[in-house]
């Protein structure tokens, strides 16, 4: 069984990953040239002295992916940050051990040290997001319904105008991987 440390010198850069997207690139990017972290945030400091590396779990298919990885990539761009990147499906060992309610969603964010210890893992949305979609997937007939395919697809189209527009939501999603990381950041030699 690999270890994290060992996907991680195999992945590729979050760069590259952005810049090979097949679906969802162009609105990836849209998120990308639009967001900015915040200014004088003492994370993005902590980040640049701790200097601690991401291992992210994605694809490319998936909208959450879109808006999250998008973010982090300004993260890591301003705190000088390594970032690599691997496919969920192409090995499932690594996305098997960070389930999420048992199922295996995505993106998923491992802090690492230098050793490849993983230190916090974040994903695959921020709480609140989450919170915002289950009560919206609730409202959905039940799957067998005739009219749950139509529905479903103009929730995932509603979805997405949202991930890609509303610049309240990106800040959202750097809050909550600040809120997730700082506290490990703060205590690590």
């Amino acid at each position: 069984m690999k270890s994290e440390q060992q996907y991680f010198e195999e992945a590729i850069t979050l760069t590259a990953y952005m810049d090979q997207m097949e679906k969802h690139k162009e609105n990836s990017f849209g998120v990308y040239e639009k967001f900015d972290v915040p200014k004088d945030d003492e994370f993005i400091g902590l980040l640049k002295e701790k200097s601690p590396r991401i291992l992210v779990i994605t694809e490319d298919w998936c909208g959450d992916a879109m808006m999250n990885n998008a973010i982090l990539r300004k993260i890591a761009e301003a705190a000088l940050l390594d970032v690599r990147v691997v496919y969920r499906d192409a090995d499932t060992d690594l996305i098997d051990r960070y389930l999420t309610n048992g199922g295996r969603s995505i993106p998923i964010y491992l802090l690492l040290d230098d050793e490849g210890n993983v230190l916090a893992k974040w994903g695959p949305r921020a709480a609140s997001i989450q919170e915002d979609v289950l009560a919206r997937k609730s409202q959905l007939p039940d799957k067998d319904a005739p009219e749950f395919e139509e529905q479903q697809q103009a929730f995932i189209e509603q979805l997405m105008k949202e991930y890609t527009t509303q610049h309240e939501l990106w800040l959202t999603v750097y809050e909550d991987i600040r809120k997730t990381f700082m506290p490990v950041l703060q205590q690590s030699k």
